[in-house]
Protein backbone atom coordinates (compact mmCIF):
# COMPACT_ATOMS: atom_id res chain seq x y z
CA UNK A 1 0.00 0.00 0.00
CA UNK A 2 1.17 3.21 -1.06
CA UNK A 3 1.71 6.31 1.37
CA UNK A 4 -0.70 9.09 0.87
CA UNK A 5 1.52 11.99 2.60
CA UNK A 6 4.59 11.16 3.85
CA UNK A 7 7.55 10.78 2.22
CA UNK A 8 10.96 9.36 2.46
CA UNK A 9 11.92 12.08 5.13
CA UNK A 10 7.92 12.49 6.69
CA UNK A 11 5.41 15.50 5.21
CA UNK A 12 7.07 18.11 3.18
CA UNK A 13 5.46 20.68 1.05
CA UNK A 14 4.99 24.59 0.37
CA UNK A 15 3.04 26.43 3.02
CA UNK A 16 -0.30 27.16 2.83
CA UNK A 17 -1.03 24.44 0.02
CA UNK A 18 -1.95 20.68 0.87
CA UNK A 19 -1.04 19.07 2.61
CA UNK A 20 1.08 21.68 4.99
CA UNK A 21 -1.66 23.67 5.61
CA UNK A 22 -3.01 24.34 9.47
CA UNK A 23 -6.09 21.96 9.14
CA UNK A 24 -4.06 19.43 7.88
CA UNK A 25 -1.39 19.79 10.50
CA UNK A 26 -3.40 19.52 13.55
CA UNK A 27 -5.40 16.34 12.18
CA UNK A 28 -1.93 14.82 11.08
CA UNK A 29 -0.98 15.37 15.08
CA UNK A 30 -4.39 14.03 16.57
CA UNK A 31 -4.18 10.81 14.50
CA UNK A 32 -0.48 10.46 15.90
CA UNK A 33 -1.27 10.64 19.63
CA UNK A 34 -4.05 8.27 18.53
CA UNK A 35 -2.10 5.37 17.09
CA UNK A 36 1.58 5.87 19.28
CA UNK A 37 -1.03 6.13 22.44
CA UNK A 38 -4.28 5.74 22.51
CA UNK A 39 -5.20 6.15 26.33
CA UNK A 40 -2.75 9.52 25.93
CA UNK A 41 0.98 10.24 26.49
CA UNK A 42 3.34 13.09 25.58
CA UNK A 43 5.59 14.69 22.66
CA UNK A 44 7.92 16.77 22.20
CA UNK A 45 8.11 19.78 19.25
CA UNK A 46 10.98 20.97 18.02
CA UNK A 47 11.16 23.82 14.72
CA UNK A 48 13.67 25.03 12.78
CA UNK A 49 13.81 29.04 12.00
CA UNK A 50 11.31 29.21 9.28
CA UNK A 51 8.64 31.76 10.14
CA UNK A 52 6.22 29.35 9.00
CA UNK A 53 7.28 27.15 11.83
CA UNK A 54 5.47 29.32 14.85
CA UNK A 55 2.00 28.62 12.63
CA UNK A 56 2.32 24.84 12.73
CA UNK A 57 3.66 24.32 16.38
CA UNK A 58 0.28 26.17 17.42
CA UNK A 59 -1.71 23.75 14.94
CA UNK A 60 0.37 20.75 16.30
CA UNK A 61 -0.05 21.44 20.10
CA UNK A 62 -4.04 21.58 19.63
CA UNK A 63 -4.22 18.39 17.95
CA UNK A 64 -2.12 16.98 20.27
CA UNK A 65 -3.36 18.50 23.57
CA UNK A 66 -6.94 17.55 22.46
CA UNK A 67 -6.03 14.45 22.05
CA UNK A 68 -5.05 13.83 25.74
CA UNK A 69 -1.39 14.57 24.89
CA UNK A 70 1.11 16.91 26.93
CA UNK A 71 3.20 19.05 24.67
CA UNK A 72 7.06 20.16 25.49
CA UNK A 73 7.47 22.57 23.26
CA UNK A 74 11.54 23.04 22.47
CA UNK A 75 11.97 25.80 20.10
CA UNK A 76 14.37 26.15 17.52
CA UNK A 77 16.97 22.73 17.58
CA UNK A 78 18.66 20.61 15.01
CA UNK A 79 16.56 17.72 14.40
CA UNK A 80 18.58 14.82 15.72
CA UNK A 81 18.60 17.08 19.07
CA UNK A 82 14.70 16.36 19.05
CA UNK A 83 15.61 13.04 18.36
CA UNK A 84 17.35 13.11 21.71
CA UNK A 85 15.05 15.23 23.93
CA UNK A 86 12.56 12.81 22.81
CA UNK A 87 14.53 9.88 24.13
CA UNK A 88 15.74 11.24 27.46
CA UNK A 89 12.64 12.69 28.06
CA UNK A 90 10.45 9.15 28.00
CA UNK A 91 7.88 10.88 25.13
CA UNK A 92 5.83 8.57 22.99
CA UNK A 93 6.21 10.92 20.00
CA UNK A 94 8.79 13.57 18.85
CA UNK A 95 7.93 16.23 16.14
CA UNK A 96 9.95 18.05 13.96
CA UNK A 97 8.78 21.50 12.05
CA UNK A 98 11.09 21.28 9.05
CA UNK A 99 11.61 20.81 5.78
CA UNK A 100 15.40 20.14 5.86
CA UNK A 101 17.13 21.68 2.93
CA UNK A 102 14.36 23.64 1.13
CA UNK A 103 13.82 27.03 1.12
CA UNK A 104 11.64 29.25 3.61
CA UNK A 105 8.66 28.79 1.66
CA UNK A 106 8.66 25.01 2.06
CA UNK A 107 7.87 23.20 5.42
CA UNK A 108 7.58 20.00 7.05
CA UNK A 109 6.45 17.96 9.68
CA UNK A 110 8.47 14.40 10.56
CA UNK A 111 8.10 12.31 13.67
CA UNK A 112 10.05 10.53 15.86
CA UNK A 113 9.65 7.33 18.32
CA UNK A 114 9.75 7.30 21.96
CA UNK A 115 13.63 5.37 21.11
CA UNK A 116 14.53 9.03 18.85
CA UNK A 117 14.29 6.60 15.79
CA UNK A 118 12.00 7.49 12.81
CA UNK A 119 8.96 5.88 12.21
CA UNK A 120 8.30 3.03 10.14
CA UNK A 121 6.47 2.73 7.22
CA UNK A 122 3.92 0.47 8.89
CA UNK A 123 3.33 2.80 11.74
CA UNK A 124 2.89 6.10 8.93
CA UNK A 125 0.77 3.99 6.99
CA UNK A 126 -1.61 3.88 10.54
CA UNK A 127 -1.41 7.72 11.09
CA UNK A 128 -2.15 7.79 7.27
CA UNK A 129 -5.38 5.88 7.92
CA UNK A 130 -6.95 7.82 10.83
CA UNK A 131 -5.76 12.04 9.20
CA UNK A 132 -8.73 12.48 7.25
CA UNK A 133 -11.31 11.26 9.54
CA UNK A 134 -12.61 13.19 12.52
CA UNK A 135 -10.65 14.77 15.07
CA UNK A 136 -11.08 13.55 18.87
CA UNK A 137 -11.45 15.83 21.74
CA UNK A 138 -11.49 13.75 24.81
CA UNK A 139 -13.46 15.19 27.84
CA UNK A 140 -11.99 18.54 29.35
CA UNK A 141 -10.78 15.98 32.07
CA UNK A 142 -8.24 14.48 29.84
CA UNK A 143 -6.96 16.87 27.84
CA UNK A 144 -3.54 17.48 27.60
CA UNK A 145 -0.98 20.37 28.66
CA UNK A 146 1.27 22.21 27.14
CA UNK A 147 4.44 24.13 27.92
CA UNK A 148 7.68 25.52 26.85
CA UNK A 149 11.23 23.89 28.02
CA UNK A 150 13.80 25.78 27.99
CA UNK A 151 16.48 23.77 29.05
CA UNK A 152 16.59 21.66 25.61
CA UNK A 153 19.69 23.39 24.06
CA UNK A 154 21.61 23.14 26.90
CA UNK A 155 20.91 19.35 27.32
CA UNK A 156 21.79 18.18 23.72
CA UNK A 157 24.96 20.65 23.54
CA UNK A 158 25.79 18.49 26.72
CA UNK A 159 25.36 15.51 25.17
CA UNK A 160 27.35 16.57 21.93
CA UNK A 161 30.28 17.13 24.66
CA UNK A 162 29.86 13.95 25.60
CA UNK A 163 30.55 12.07 22.12
CA UNK A 164 33.98 13.97 21.87
CA UNK A 165 36.87 12.49 23.62
CA UNK A 166 37.41 13.21 27.06
CA UNK A 167 40.95 13.02 26.59
CA UNK A 168 40.90 15.87 23.44
CA UNK A 169 39.77 19.32 22.35
CA UNK A 170 39.77 21.80 20.16
CA UNK A 171 41.98 24.19 21.80
CA UNK A 172 44.16 25.68 18.73
CA UNK A 173 41.91 25.08 16.00
CA UNK A 174 40.62 27.61 14.05
CA UNK A 175 37.09 26.76 12.59
CA UNK A 176 34.31 28.34 10.26
CA UNK A 177 31.00 26.74 10.96
CA UNK A 178 27.95 27.58 8.80
CA UNK A 179 24.44 26.34 9.90
CA UNK A 180 22.10 27.98 6.89
CA UNK A 181 20.45 30.41 9.08
CA UNK A 182 19.17 27.14 10.19
CA UNK A 183 18.15 25.10 13.81
CA UNK A 184 21.84 24.60 14.64
CA UNK A 185 22.39 28.13 14.66
CA UNK A 186 22.82 28.90 18.69
CA UNK A 187 24.40 24.75 19.79
CA UNK A 188 26.72 24.62 16.60
CA UNK A 189 28.90 27.52 17.77
CA UNK A 190 28.26 27.47 21.42
CA UNK A 191 29.50 23.30 21.29
CA UNK A 192 32.83 24.13 19.74
CA UNK A 193 33.70 26.80 21.22
CA UNK A 194 33.28 25.31 24.71
CA UNK A 195 35.62 22.64 23.24
CA UNK A 196 38.27 25.31 23.44
CA UNK A 197 38.17 26.10 19.04
CA UNK A 198 37.99 30.09 17.77
CA UNK A 199 34.79 29.76 16.23
CA UNK A 200 34.36 31.92 12.79
CA UNK A 201 30.09 31.62 12.53
CA UNK A 202 28.04 32.32 8.93
CA UNK A 203 25.02 31.69 8.44
CA UNK A 204 24.34 31.94 11.52
CA UNK A 205 21.92 34.69 11.90
CA UNK A 206 18.49 33.46 10.55
CA UNK A 207 15.38 36.23 10.22
CA UNK A 208 12.98 33.41 9.41
CA UNK A 209 13.10 33.45 5.52
CA UNK A 210 16.75 33.16 4.74
CA UNK A 211 16.86 29.35 5.84
CA UNK A 212 19.12 27.21 3.25
CA UNK A 213 19.37 31.00 1.30
CA UNK A 214 22.64 30.92 -0.26
CA UNK A 215 25.18 29.28 2.41
CA UNK A 216 25.16 25.53 4.39
CA UNK A 217 25.78 22.25 3.24
CA UNK A 218 23.60 23.34 -0.22
CA UNK A 219 25.59 25.87 -1.04
CA UNK A 220 28.86 25.88 0.25
CA UNK A 221 30.70 28.18 -1.94
CA UNK A 222 30.86 30.72 0.40
CA UNK A 223 32.22 28.39 3.03
CA UNK A 224 34.86 27.29 0.83
CA UNK A 225 35.89 31.30 0.52
CA UNK A 226 35.45 32.02 3.68
CA UNK A 227 37.99 29.28 5.14
CA UNK A 228 40.80 30.22 2.40
CA UNK A 229 40.49 33.63 3.45
CA UNK A 230 40.47 33.50 7.15
CA UNK A 231 43.13 30.56 7.36
CA UNK A 232 40.77 28.70 8.90
CA UNK A 233 41.75 24.84 9.50
CA UNK A 234 38.31 23.69 8.07
CA UNK A 235 35.11 24.94 7.81
CA UNK A 236 31.78 23.23 9.05
CA UNK A 237 28.58 23.25 6.64
CA UNK A 238 25.23 21.76 8.58
CA UNK A 239 21.66 22.00 6.35
CA UNK A 240 18.34 23.96 7.77
CA UNK A 241 17.51 21.31 10.35
CA UNK A 242 21.20 20.17 11.71
CA UNK A 243 21.11 16.61 9.77
CA UNK A 244 23.11 17.30 6.81
CA UNK A 245 26.83 17.90 6.98
CA UNK A 246 29.53 18.73 4.57
CA UNK A 247 33.03 19.65 5.52
CA UNK A 248 36.25 22.03 3.74
CA UNK A 249 39.53 21.66 4.18
CA UNK A 250 42.15 23.95 5.21
CA UNK A 251 42.60 24.67 0.50
CA UNK A 252 39.16 25.21 0.52
CA UNK A 253 38.09 21.69 -1.51
CA UNK A 254 34.57 20.26 -0.22
CA UNK A 255 34.87 16.93 1.72
CA UNK A 256 30.98 15.17 0.85
CA UNK A 257 29.60 12.64 2.45
CA UNK A 258 31.17 9.88 0.53
CA UNK A 259 34.61 10.90 1.85
CA UNK A 260 33.46 11.70 5.56
CA UNK A 261 31.99 7.76 5.30
CA UNK A 262 35.27 6.75 4.07
CA UNK A 263 37.61 8.69 6.75
CA UNK A 264 35.34 7.29 9.66
CA UNK A 265 35.36 3.81 8.52
CA UNK A 266 38.55 3.41 8.09
CA UNK A 267 39.43 5.10 10.95
CA UNK A 268 37.10 3.02 13.26
CA UNK A 269 39.22 -0.32 11.25
CA UNK A 270 42.28 1.19 12.53
CA UNK A 271 41.00 1.08 15.87
CA UNK A 272 39.22 -1.97 15.92
CA UNK A 273 36.02 -0.22 16.30
CA UNK A 274 34.14 -1.33 13.09
CA UNK A 275 31.30 -3.52 13.19
CA UNK A 276 29.47 -4.94 10.16
CA UNK A 277 29.54 -3.51 6.93
CA UNK A 278 28.74 0.00 5.86
CA UNK A 279 25.73 1.17 4.23
CA UNK A 280 25.37 3.69 1.96
CA UNK A 281 22.94 4.37 -0.77
CA UNK A 282 22.32 3.49 -4.23
CA UNK A 283 23.49 7.37 -5.41
CA UNK A 284 26.42 6.37 -2.96
CA UNK A 285 29.79 7.32 -5.37
CA UNK A 286 31.16 4.25 -6.37
CA UNK A 287 34.85 5.00 -5.88
CA UNK A 288 33.63 4.62 -1.93
CA UNK A 289 32.70 0.95 -2.73
CA UNK A 290 35.83 0.48 -3.84
CA UNK A 291 37.76 2.05 -1.98
CA UNK A 292 36.47 0.36 1.13
CA UNK A 293 36.45 -3.22 -0.90
CA UNK A 294 40.11 -2.65 -1.25
CA UNK A 295 40.72 -2.15 2.69
CA UNK A 296 38.47 -5.47 3.10
CA UNK A 297 35.50 -3.17 4.63
CA UNK A 298 31.99 -4.92 3.28
CA UNK A 299 30.22 -1.93 1.56
CA UNK A 300 26.44 -2.58 1.10
CA UNK A 301 23.31 0.01 -0.86
CA UNK A 302 20.03 1.32 0.89
CA UNK A 303 17.55 2.68 -0.79
CA UNK A 304 18.25 6.75 -0.88
CA UNK A 305 16.78 8.46 2.50
CA UNK A 306 18.54 8.24 5.84
CA UNK A 307 15.50 6.64 7.24
CA UNK A 308 16.62 3.61 4.99
CA UNK A 309 20.07 3.50 5.31
CA UNK A 310 19.27 3.48 9.39
CA UNK A 311 16.98 0.20 8.71
CA UNK A 312 19.64 -1.33 6.93
CA UNK A 313 22.53 -0.79 9.90
CA UNK A 314 20.05 -2.52 11.93
CA UNK A 315 19.58 -5.34 10.29
CA UNK A 316 23.18 -5.85 9.35
CA UNK A 317 24.75 -5.51 12.61
CA UNK A 318 26.50 -1.86 11.35
CA UNK A 319 27.30 1.36 13.36
CA UNK A 320 28.19 3.44 10.25
CA UNK A 321 26.15 4.38 7.26
CA UNK A 322 25.43 7.80 5.53
CA UNK A 323 24.28 9.19 1.74
CA UNK A 324 26.27 11.40 -0.10
CA UNK A 325 24.49 14.34 0.67
CA UNK A 326 25.96 14.51 4.33
CA UNK A 327 23.32 12.69 5.96
CA UNK A 328 25.61 10.58 8.45
CA UNK A 329 24.46 7.88 10.94
CA UNK A 330 27.19 7.14 13.74
CA UNK A 331 25.12 4.26 15.90
CA UNK A 332 27.96 3.64 18.31
CA UNK A 333 27.27 7.66 19.01
CA UNK A 334 23.76 8.34 18.18
CA UNK A 335 20.07 6.81 16.96
CA UNK A 336 19.74 8.99 13.73
CA UNK A 337 21.73 11.44 11.89
CA UNK A 338 23.63 14.09 13.10
CA UNK A 339 25.34 16.75 11.60
CA UNK A 340 27.28 18.24 14.69
CA UNK A 341 28.12 14.63 16.06
CA UNK A 342 29.59 13.63 12.89
CA UNK A 343 31.31 16.82 12.82
CA UNK A 344 32.59 16.16 15.99
CA UNK A 345 34.04 12.47 15.10
CA UNK A 346 36.14 13.83 12.57
CA UNK A 347 37.34 16.91 14.40
CA UNK A 348 38.77 13.99 16.87
CA UNK A 349 40.26 12.28 13.86
CA UNK A 350 41.85 15.14 12.88
CA UNK A 351 43.21 16.41 16.23
CA UNK A 352 44.39 12.97 17.35
CA UNK A 353 45.75 12.71 13.88
CA UNK A 354 47.41 15.97 13.90
CA UNK A 355 47.40 15.89 10.19
CA UNK A 356 45.21 18.54 8.04
CA UNK A 357 41.80 17.42 6.68
CA UNK A 358 43.37 17.81 3.14
CA UNK A 359 45.87 14.80 4.35
CA UNK A 360 42.99 12.91 5.99
CA UNK A 361 40.80 12.78 2.89
CA UNK A 362 43.52 11.70 -0.16
CA UNK A 363 42.64 8.07 0.51
CA UNK A 364 39.76 7.85 -1.94
CA UNK A 365 39.23 8.72 -5.18
CA UNK A 366 35.37 10.36 -6.21
CA UNK A 367 34.30 8.95 -9.73
CA UNK A 368 32.90 11.70 -11.85
CA UNK A 369 29.43 11.87 -11.37
CA UNK A 370 26.62 13.81 -13.10
CA UNK A 371 22.98 14.44 -11.40
CA UNK A 372 20.37 15.78 -13.50
CA UNK A 373 16.90 16.84 -11.93
CA UNK A 374 14.05 16.55 -14.00
CA UNK A 375 11.30 18.52 -13.31
CA UNK A 376 7.83 15.87 -12.98
CA UNK A 377 4.69 17.45 -12.96
CA UNK A 378 3.03 14.15 -13.20
CA UNK A 379 3.82 10.87 -12.08
CA UNK A 380 5.63 8.66 -13.98
CA UNK A 381 6.39 4.68 -13.47
CA UNK A 382 10.06 4.52 -13.94
CA UNK A 383 10.42 0.45 -13.80
CA UNK A 384 7.35 0.21 -15.97
CA UNK A 385 7.52 3.15 -18.41
CA UNK A 386 9.01 1.44 -21.99
CA UNK A 387 10.84 4.67 -23.09
CA UNK A 388 12.55 5.32 -19.72
CA UNK A 389 13.55 1.47 -19.87
CA UNK A 390 14.72 1.44 -23.21
CA UNK A 391 17.10 4.35 -22.09
CA UNK A 392 18.28 3.44 -19.14
CA UNK A 393 19.53 -0.27 -20.73
CA UNK A 394 21.04 1.97 -23.31
CA UNK A 395 23.40 3.91 -20.83
CA UNK A 396 23.95 0.98 -18.89
CA UNK A 397 25.37 -0.66 -21.81
CA UNK A 398 27.55 2.56 -22.98
CA UNK A 399 28.85 2.16 -19.19
CA UNK A 400 29.71 -1.67 -19.14
CA UNK A 401 31.70 -1.98 -15.46
CA UNK A 402 32.94 1.06 -15.34
CA UNK A 403 29.92 2.81 -13.79
CA UNK A 404 26.19 2.86 -12.76
CA UNK A 405 23.06 4.49 -13.81
CA UNK A 406 20.51 5.44 -10.98
CA UNK A 407 16.99 6.75 -11.33
CA UNK A 408 14.77 7.51 -8.96
CA UNK A 409 11.93 9.79 -8.15
CA UNK A 410 13.03 11.93 -5.24
CA UNK A 411 10.52 11.78 -2.30
CA UNK A 412 10.95 15.46 -1.09
CA UNK A 413 10.69 17.34 -4.31
CA UNK A 414 8.48 16.81 -7.28
CA UNK A 415 11.25 15.96 -9.58
CA UNK A 416 13.11 12.59 -10.95
CA UNK A 417 16.88 11.98 -10.13
CA UNK A 418 19.28 11.14 -13.07
CA UNK A 419 22.34 10.20 -11.81
CA UNK A 420 25.28 8.94 -14.40
CA UNK A 421 28.70 8.02 -13.00
CA UNK A 422 31.81 6.33 -14.12
CA UNK A 423 35.93 6.21 -14.14
CA UNK A 424 35.64 9.13 -17.57
CA UNK A 425 34.30 12.55 -17.48
CA UNK A 426 33.10 13.00 -20.69
CA UNK A 427 31.33 9.29 -21.28
CA UNK A 428 29.50 10.27 -17.74
CA UNK A 429 28.20 13.59 -19.25
CA UNK A 430 27.21 12.67 -22.39
CA UNK A 431 25.47 9.60 -20.94
CA UNK A 432 23.48 11.83 -18.32
CA UNK A 433 22.27 14.16 -20.78
CA UNK A 434 21.17 11.59 -23.36
CA UNK A 435 18.78 9.76 -20.21
CA UNK A 436 17.71 13.30 -18.96
CA UNK A 437 16.44 14.31 -22.24
CA UNK A 438 14.42 11.19 -22.24
CA UNK A 439 13.27 11.12 -19.28
CA UNK A 440 11.74 14.39 -20.32
CA UNK A 441 10.15 13.45 -23.19
CA UNK A 442 8.66 10.34 -20.64
CA UNK A 443 7.39 13.14 -18.16
CA UNK A 444 5.79 15.08 -21.07
CA UNK A 445 3.92 11.97 -22.29
CA UNK A 446 3.96 9.54 -20.07
CA UNK A 447 2.18 6.49 -21.43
Amino acid sequence: MSRKYFGTDGVRGQVGREPMTVDFALRLANAAARVMAPDGGSVVIGKDTRVSGYMFESALEAGFVAAGFDVYMLGPLPTPGIAYITNSFDANLGVVISASHNPFFDNGIKFFDSNGAKLSDEIELQIEALVDGPVLTRDSSRLGRAKRVDTARIKYQDFLRSTFPADLDLTGMKIVIDTSHGAGYKVGPRCLAELGAEIVPIGCSPNGRNINDGCGSTAPGFLQTTVKGVGADLGIALDGDGDRLLMVDEKGTLLDGDQLLFLLATEKQAAGELEGPVVGTVMSNLGLERALQERGIEFVRAKVGDRYVLEKLRQSGGILGGETSGHMICLDRTTTGDGLVTALQVLAIVKRAGKSLSELGRGMRLYPQQLINVRAGARVDLQTHEGIQAAQARAESDLGDRGQVVLRASGTEPVIRVMVEGDELGLVEKTASELAQAVEAAVRSPA
